[in-house]
């Protein structure tokens, strides 16, 4: 059995070359966003992607590694909702970094005053994008043991339980 090499086992996951010239005009146009919100040295760490990954969410927001991951589907809609999305990911980091160690609401007053430091005063939570939406089929089936009813399941159960109606008439 040959050996392999930690050289081999390397792995490309990066985003398609086509928008790695975007990729990088867009996180340029965010670190300019950051610091002119005040906080530089958060935009000396952030790095912003299209994330292939992403379906039904127009952008993520990940703390622990100042990273801002969009949904490659956004360049179908548009410069302007990529910069909404964009400015709505990094409020997200600037009121997380704003706030210290100190736990916050993902949509919260800290959330809405970095929104409004960075032009986008009366943010929605939510897009309203027509993001298809995959529907899992529900391959499961399960009975319950006390009523005998028949449910679907697209995840399977961790441990024995009821349906619903008799976990409440029950419990």
């Amino acid at each position: 059995m040959p050996m392999l090499l930690p050289e081999q086992l390397h792995l490309d996951f990066s985003s398609p070359s086509r928008g790695s010239a975007d990729a990088s005009a867009i996180a340029e146009q965010a670190r300019e966003l950051v610091r002119a919100a005040g906080a530089p040295q958060l935009a000396d760490k952030l790095v912003v992607e299209w994330d292939l990954r992403l379906r039904t969410a127009a952008g993520r927001a990940d703390y622990r590694h100042l990273r801002v991951s969009l949904n490659p589907r956004l360049r179908e809609h548009g410069a302007a909702e990529i910069d909404r999305t964009l400015r709505h990911e990094l409020a997200h980091l600037l009121a997380k970094a704003r706030a210290g160690r100190r736990p916050i609401q993902p949509h919260g007053p800290e959330w809405s005053a970095a929104c409004r430091d960075l032009g986008i005063a009366g943010e929605l939570r939510c897009h309203t994008l027509p993001f298809p939406i995959q529907h899992r089929a529900r391959r499961l089936l399960y009975r319950c043991r006390a009523c005998g009813r028949d449910f679907p399941r697209v995840r399977p159960f961790k441990r024995r339980t009821a349906c619903l109606a008799c976990c409440r008439a029950h419990n």
